[in-house]
C-alpha cells in the first residue's frame, strides 16, 4: 500500500501553501488523521479522513488519491474529497447608515461604540 506523509499532502493538495506550513500545524494539534491527532510523519493512505484547522477554516476531507509534490489547483481538487461545514454568514461589521446623513455625532458615535461592543 502506498503511503504519503500527512504534511506533504496537506502541501500537495493544496491546504496549506507550504510544507512547513503544514508541519507547523501538525506540531500545534490542528491536523487529525481519522480522528487522532498526529505527527507531521504520519503515514496518510486512500480512504483516511484527514481534519485540519488551516487559514481558510476548518477542513474535513476524505483522501481519494495521493500525491507528494505540489500539483495544480485543478489536479489537488481531484485527491480529496471535501465534506467541511459550509462557512457561517458574516455578519456586517458596521451597522448601514442611510445614505446622505454625514457623519455621525459624538452621541450617534459612543452609540455605535456600545453597540459593537455588546
Amino acid at each position: 500500500m502506498v503511503k504519503v506523509r500527512v504534511d506533504r499532502w496537506l502541501c500537495a493538495v493544496r491546504i496549506f501553501k507550504s510544507r512547513t506550513l503544514a508541519q507547523q500545524a501538525c506540531a500545534r494539534g490542528n491536523v487529525q488523521v481519522d480522528g487522532l491527532i498526529v505527527r507531521s510523519s504520519h503515514p496518510v493512505t486512500i480512504g483516511v479522513e484527514v481534519t485540519a484547522h488551516c487559514p481558510r477554516g476548518f477542513v474535513i476531507l476524505d483522501v481519494v488519491g495521493l500525491a507528494e509534490k505540489r500539483l495544480s489547483a485543478k489536479l489537488a481538487s481531484e485527491l480529496y474529497v471535501d465534506r467541511s461545514p459550509p462557512p457561517p454568514p458574516k455578519e456586517d461589521r458596521f451597522p448601514a447608515r442611510e445614505r446622505g446623513t454625514g457623519r455621525p455625532t459624538k452621541a450617534e458615535r459612543r452609540a455605535l461604540l456600545r453597540f459593537r461592543r455588546e
